[in-house]
C-alpha cells in the first residue's frame, strides 16, 4: 500500500492549506484599510483599488506558501494525511510565514479600528453639539461596531495555535496535548465564530425564534431572549394604543 505521505494528495493539501489560510486573514485587512482610508483620510478611490488588493491578498499569500516549501521535507508538508513536521528549523519557517503575518493583520485591523472608531465618535460628539437629535449617528456606529469582531474572531482563534507553535520550537520534544486540542478545535471553529458575529442578524434571529415557536414547548419559550424581547415590545405596542385611546377621549 503506497503512504500517503508521500502522495500528491499530501502535497495539494498542504500548499493548498497554508495558502488559503493566510488569505482568508489578509482579506480582512483590506476591509481594514477600505474603512481607514475612507472614513480617516476621506479618500473615494477605493473601487479602483480591487486588482491591487488581489494582488497583494493572493501574491502575498503564493509567497509565504513558497518560502515554507523551502524550508520542509516534502514528506512533511503538513495536512491530515502527511506525517507532522520535525525540527526547529521546519517548525521556524511555518512560524514565520503563518503566525507572523498573522499577528501583523490582527495588530494592524485592532489599530485601524481603533482609529475608525476615534474619529467617528469625534464626528458623532460634533454633531450632537450642533443639533438636538442625539441619536441620528447610533446605528451607524452600531453596525461599524460588528467590524470590530475581525481582530478579536481571529484572537480567539488562533492564540492557542500560536502559544503551541512557540511552545514547539522551545521544547520540540515534549507535547502538551490539552494544547493541541485546543490549537486543532478553535482554528476550526473560525468559520463559526464569523457566521455568528456576521450571520446572526436581527432577520435571522427572527427567524430562528419564529421556527423555535413551532417546536419549543412553552415553559421553554419563556426564558428565550428572542421571546423575552417580542414580549417587551408587545407591551409597549400595548401602551402605545392605551395611550392613542386617552388621547382620543
Amino acid at each position: 500500500c503506497r503512504d500517503p505521505s508521500t502522495g500528491f494528495f499530501c502535497y495539494a493539501q498542504g500548499y493548498s492549506t497554508h495558502f488559503f489560510c493566510i488569505a482568508s486573514f489578509l482579506w480582512t485587512t483590506t476591509i481594514a484599510f477600505t474603512l481607514h482610508r475612507t472614513v480617516v483620510r476621506h479618500k473615494t478611490d477605493v473601487e479602483d483599488m480591487e486588482a491591487m488588493f488581489h494582488l497583494y491578498v493572493w501574491g502575498t499569500s503564493l509567497v509565504m506558501t513558497v518560502i515554507r516549501s523551502m524550508g520542509n521535507d516534502h514528506r512533511h508538508l503538513g495536512g491530515a494525511w502527511c506525517s507532522s513536521q520535525t525540527g526547529r528549523s521546519k517548525k521556524a519557517y511555518h512560524f514565520i510565514t503563518f503566525y507572523v503575518p498573522l499577528w501583523g493583520a490582527i495588530l494592524y485591523n485592532g489599530f485601524t479600528y481603533f482609529q475608525v472608531i476615534r474619529m467617528l465618535n469625534n464626528a458623532t460628539r460634533m454633531a450632537e453639539g450642533m443639533s438636538d437629535r442625539a441619536s441620528d449617528g447610533r446605528p451607524d456606529m452600531k453596525a461599524l461596531n460588528r467590524w470590530g469582531y475581525y481582530p478579536l474572531i481571529l484572537i480567539g482563534s488562533w492564540t492557542f495555535g500560536t502559544l503551541n507553535v512557540i511552545h514547539d520550537l522551545i521544547e520540540p520534544g515534549h507535547k502538551i496535548f490539552w494544547l493541541s486540542v485546543l490549537h486543532v478545535g478553535t482554528a476550526a471553529l473560525m468559520g463559526l465564530f464569523n457566521s455568528i458575529a456576521y450571520g446572526l442578524n436581527s432577520s435571522v434571529r427572527r427567524a430562528i425564534s419564529e421556527r423555535l415557536d413551532l417546536f419549543c414547548p412553552e415553559r421553554l419559550q419563556r426564558w428565550l431572549p428572542a421571546n423575552s424581547a417580542k414580549s417587551r415590545s408587545t407591551g409597549q405596542e400595548s401602551e402605545l394604543v392605551s395611550l392613542k385611546v386617552q388621547d382620543e377621549h
